[in-house]
């Protein structure tokens, strides 16, 4: 049966693939409603800079330990909510933005974390880190990215109506309430936690992918937060299994492969979704013909 050979069979024949798929839909569910928080607030970039953030930390891992996932993690999870936590408070003592905090640490620990795993390792360490490789994750990769996305799930859940409000007026949240600096901070841990986990499958250059492009593709689907958290996670879901079987059966990178699926998603939602290019035109030439 080609459909069973071409879509199933990779999955049950082989633990290596059942392991990258289990690790790639936990991180959709985790990433999803993270990349769309993000994206309401305008700091669609801020992951970008963050996911760089960790790199410095990881190499300092791998430096010691080689490229074991514990100290990797746990560096990167260390210097990327550092990151995060010192930009934030430089830009609420000085007159300097947050965006612009960012950028300075990110394009500082880009450098520094290269310079760090091209000191020790080889070029291929150097791609393992910054690519990732899902199909080699393991059990204990995957137990650590099942805890980040329930923490993560949790922090969205408990703080969800603080974190909108926060998208709509955050002057008038700290105006009225004490949690608008504790929810920033606690919000930037959260999309720390997810680049962390994310680092494990798709290195630190593309962990963002998943979390961003699903978002940003959902956003002409939906036009309420709670709906477009549920099919950011499905467009990361699709995305996934697509990309994984598209490295199985091209030979090709997976983690790339997980990315590109999810940016041939984002293009075709431009266009044909609700609320994409051929809907708005077919509207506008109904309007004209009325």
């Amino acid at each position: 049966m080609p459909l069973f050979e071409m879509f199933l069979a990779p999955f049950l024949d082989y633990a290596f693939m059942q392991r990258a798929l289990a690790g790639a839909l936990l991180l959709s569910v985790s990433c999803g409603p993270v990349g769309v928080f993000l994206m309401l607030r305008r700091m669609s970039l801020t992951g970008d800079a963050m996911s760089h953030a960790i790199l410095p930390g990881a190499a300092l891992g791998f430096l010691f330990y080689g490229l074991e996932i514990l100290p990797m993690t746990i560096g990167g999870l260390v210097v990327g909510l550092t990151v995060a936590l010192g930009a934030g408070a430089i830009s609420r003592v000085t007159i300097q933005k947050e965006d612009a905090s960012l950028a300075a640490f990110y394009l500082i620990s880009l450098a520094l974390g290269v310079l760090l795993v091209s000191w020790r390792g080889s070029s291929i360490d150097l791609m393992h880190v910054l690519f990732g490789t899902v199909l080699a994750l393991n059990n204990e990769a995957l137990g650590l990215i099942l805890g980040i996305c329930v923490i993560s799930l949790s922090i969205m859940g408990f703080f969800g109506g603080a974190l909108f409000a926060e998208c709509l007026d955050p002057l008038f949240l700290r105006s009225v309430s004490r949690w608008g600096a504790p929810v920033h901070f606690l919000f930037l841990a959260a999309v720390v936690l997810n680049l962390v986990g994310g680092f494990q499958a798709l290195g630190t250059l593309l962990s963002v992918g998943l979390m961003m492009l699903p978002a940003a593709a959902s956003r002409f689907w939906a036009s309420r937060v709670f709906p477009m958290c549920l099919v950011s996670i499905g467009i990361g879901m699709v995305s996934s299994c697509a990309g994984l079987l598209l490295s199985y059966h091209a030979s090709l990178p997976s983690g790339p492969a997980i990315i590109l699926s999810a940016g041939a998603i984002y293009v075709l939602s431009i266009l044909f979704a609700p609320r994409g290019i051929v809907r708005d035109a077919v509207n506008a030439i109904r309007l004209k013909t009325t």
